[in-house]
């Protein structure tokens, strides 16, 4: 059975500056048996070259900008494929303008069709401008839905999710979340390794370290899903969610050897408990993902003097 690997980045190969052990040699594993493989991040500030040289540098050698799907493409890819002749604001960086260039959707700062958020790039100014541009009927458009990531075992940034909840909040209006755990980002993912594969894959994994985004998002898809202990879900309360990951694993490490010879590893379902210094706990819904009736306008918190 041909089987394929949809991958996390952030907290199952590196965690800020720090390649997480065995990592190195899983990507190798992948590569040197030409098993098809497709990074995928909810991040949309990089772009899929700036992703292979930052794993470069970390210690991980013989990937290129094919081997990534960001959330950025798959917003270019969304608007491309539903409204082609669109026009954007964009609150965001590198990758998410890059993606919509190439795309050919252009910037529109009087009156675009969509306001779409992604990482970075936010200042007073931009706000107010995309708020303006969504009272005069601009829809709102997010990368992904995550409100913070972490980026160390004390430090975190902010995400796409919450710039778009600002807005939601000032203007009353619903964003679409894309991204995982999106449909519709997991769809075009895998019609990339298809791609890549060149032969039909019989079996598709995620494999991530998030079960809001990366286990929600597989299961909701039809794919199998490989949970590792590397990130920012904690062994304990993986029992909380109704959807469960295919396999629990203590990370990618455990699949190198499996990989290699073809054949499953004797580790299923059984993480070692020792290492606990990637995870991290925050407070807080870290994912705009449960927000009941999206076809509703959002009341607007009451003005105060």
């Amino acid at each position: 059975m041909k089987t394929g690997y949809l991958i996390d980045m952030d907290g199952v190969i590196y965690r800020e500056n720090n390649l997480i052990p065995g990592a190195a040699d899983f990507v190798q594993a992948l590569l040197a048996t030409g098993t098809p493989f497709l990074f995928l991040t909810n991040n949309s500030a990089p772009t899929p070259e700036d992703l292979a040289v930052r794993l470069k540098h970390l210690g991980i050698h013989g990937l290129s900008g094919r081997h990534f799907y960001t959330s950025a493409l798959n917003t270019a890819d969304f608007l491309s494929e539903t409204d082609p002749a669109c026009t954007v604001f964009v609150i965001g960086e590198g990758g998410i303008l890059a993606a919509l260039h190439e795309r050919k959707i252009a910037n529109d700062g009087i009156h675009p069709g969509y306001v779409v958020v992604g990482e970075g790039g936010t200042t007073s100014e931009k706000l107010t401008k995309a708020h303006e541009c969504i009272e005069r009927g601009a829809r709102l458009l997010a990368t992904n839905p995550d409100n913070w990531c972490p980026v160390s075992s004390e430090k975190t940034r902010p995400g796409a999710g919450s710039t778009a909840a600002f807005l939601e909040a000032s203007s009353g209006r619903r964003a679409y979340y894309l991204g995982k755990p999106n449909g519709y980002m997991f769809h075009r993912a895998r019609r990339k390794l298809a791609d890549l594969a060149l032969i039909q894959l019989e079996n598709v994994v995620m494999i991530g370290d998030t079960m809001e985004t990366d286990i929600r998002g597989a299961f909701e898809s039809g794919l199998q899903s490989f949970l590792v202990m590397t990130g920012s879900t904690q062994l304990e309360h993986v029992g909380d969610y109704v959807y469960q990951p295919t396999r629990v694993l203590q990370s990618v490490a455990d699949l190198t050897d499996e990989i290699r010879m073809g054949k499953p590893s004797d580790r299923l379902n059984s993480p070692a408990l020792g290492d606990r210094s990637f995870n991290s706990e925050r407070h807080g819904n870290r994912h705009q993902t449960d927000i009941l009736s999206f076809h509703k306008p959002r009341p607007r918190p009451a003005m105060t003097k």
